[in-house]
Parts: structure tokens; sequence; C-alpha cells
């Protein structure tokens, strides 16, 4: 049985009060969502998504105060980040109390909260009395899912539900802030630009990703890659170096015909938002493509850009 793909709010309740999954519509990507709060729930996450246990996991909640039953503090910053940027692309990293299992967060002492920019995800969240623990609902380390179709493919044998939600508009996964020592840290790049936060608190640091066990989700080096193998770099370079290939070129905004099979771009024009929320469909149509390899580039590091940058270069990352 391959899962319905429905719109039905009440229907995607009834699924997760019956501690079953479903595939949950966000403005960055589709989440596979279950009860945060219990283990076994969490642990088929894991195993759906063939997820190491060392990953933790994101949850997704309606509110700031309802945040608050599962925490022991927000500092000062968090609460500023909230204000500003809740429901959005904006993860804090949160001390967390006994309610939520050290499953969902690898056993950390922190947990990674969320409130989802869309109209579905809250909806349904808002008729929960429990976060919803939700990583993006593809196999781990493949392309993340922008569409209930991308989940349908990848996961739809293996959850019976997936809420409809129409194309994911950031396109990218959340930035992930943390708070340590009286610094604000951000240990994972994404759909919020680094710029618009240090509007609100001042100057951040940014972590390096981890090739073992992450302090955050979304920190391995190795991550939202296809299948096919993936070259960075320049674009001319590459088509000349392997025009014996089948070639897929995946650009910031320029065509490619000669020694190309296909030539996607990420915008047209040079809209960085656009680049991301085309970013991981266009990844996957390649990767669907009868081609060899994929060829991309860097975009400008500007913006949404460093985000953008981050997911190809570890896309291309060999494990």
């Amino acid at each position: 049985m391959m899962a319905e793909i429905n719109s039905d709010i009440i229907k995607a309740k009834e699924y997760l009060d019956q501690d079953r999954l479903i595939g949950l519509p966000t403005e960055t990507v589709y989440g596979l969502a279950g009860n945060g709060l219990k283990a076994e729930v969490v642990s088929q996450i894991f195993e759906v998504k063939n997820r190491p246990h060392f990953d933790p996991l994101i949850l997704h909640s309606y509110s700031i105060d309802a945040i608050r039953e599962y925490v022991t503090e927000i500092p000062n910053n968090a609460i500023k980040l909230a204000d500003a940027f809740w429901p959005g692309p904006l993860t804090l990293l949160l001390d967390r109390n006994d309610k939520i299992p050290d499953l969902t967060c690898s056993g950390l002492k922190r947990a990674a909260f969320r409130i989802p920019n869309h109209p579905k995800a809250l909806a349904l969240l808002k008729t929960l009395d429990y976060p919803l623990a939700a990583p993006s609902a593809n196999p781990f380390g493949y392309i993340s899912p922008t569409s209930a179709q991308h989940v349908e493919k990848q996961l739809g044998d293996k959850i019976p539900y997936i809420l409809e939600g129409a194309i994911s508009e950031v396109g990218i996964e959340s930035t992930i802030v943390g708070f340590e020592d009286n610094e604000t840290i951000i240990y994972r790049l994404g759909g919020l630009d680094i710029q618009e936060i240090e509007k609100v608190i001042g100057k951040v640091k940014v972590l390096p990703h981890s090739s073992s066990e992450p302090d955050a989700p979304g920190m391995l080096k190795s991550h939202y890659a296809p299948t096919k193998n993936i070259l960075l770099g320049n674009i001319p370079e590459l088509i000349t170096a392997n025009k014996n290939k089948k070639i897929g070129i995946l650009s910031y905004s320029k065509l490619y015909d000669e020694n190309v099979k296909v030539s996607l771009q990420l915008t047209k024009s040079d809209d960085m938002h656009e680049a991301a929320k085309n970013l991981f469909s266009h990844l996957r149509t390649l990767d669907e493509s009868e081609i060899d390899i994929i060829i991309t580039e860097e975009v400008p590091s500007i913006g949404l850009g460093k985000a953008i940058n981050d997911r190809l270069r570890r896309a291309a990352v060999k494990d």
C-alpha cells in the first residue's frame, strides 16, 4: 500500500494520535512527522529514514508558550529571535526538561524547536497536545523533499499518509541557532539569512560541520546528496574534463548545451530565494535523468547563497 496524499488535517491527526508517522508539509522541506514525546514513535522515524541515532531531531510546535512546557529556560536572545522570526525557517536549541525522551535529542541536554510558517502544518499542530518530531521525509543523506510527490516516491511504502501542502516555499532546511557562554552560535546554515539574525541580536559564530557525533540536527559533513556523482567547481572546466560522460548541469543562472545532456538553472533572474526553492527539486530531476554525473557550481555567497553553497558542498562530499 502506498501512502494516501490528502489535505485532510483531521485524518492526519488521527494517524498521529495512533502513533503512526505522516508526511508533513512545511515552508522549508517536507518532514517525516510523529509524536516527539513518545520514544517508540521517534524510534520509527529513525528506522524509516535509516537515520543514525546520534543525529538529533527537530521538534515542531505552534507557539512559544507551548514550547515552554518542554524547556527549563529560554535565553533572552532566543526570545528576541523567536519574536522576530517565528513562525519561520528558524530552529532554536534550548535546554530541555525530562518530558522529551533522550532518543528525540540523541541524549543531548538541548532540544531543537521550530514553529513552521505553513498554514497546513500550523493548523495541524494546533490540534495536537504534543510537538511533532519531523526531520526531512527522505532516506537519510539523500535529497530533501519539497513536495508531497517527492515524499511518496521516497517513503510512500513506509507511511500511511502525506498531508498535501503544495511546494515548499523556502526549499531548504531551517537555520539552527544555539546559545552558549553568552555567545549565539549558528549550528546549521539554512532558510533564514545570518544577516537577518545579526540585525536582531548582533554578531553570531558559525560552527563547522561534524564528521562524527553532531551537537545539533543536520551537521554531518555528507548530506543532501543525489545517488549520482556530483562535481562542484568551474562548470566549463568540468565539462571539458568529463566530455566522454553523459553530463547534467545545475548552474546558478546560465544554461549550457555543448557536450551536455541536461542543463538546469537555479534562477533565471538572479533571485536567491528562487535559487533556494529550486535547489533540491532540480537536484532530484537531474538524479532521475539518464546521465552519468552532475556538474554544479557555487552561487554568489550572499544572503541565502551561503546556505545553498553549504548544501552543494555537502552533497558533493564523498563518504
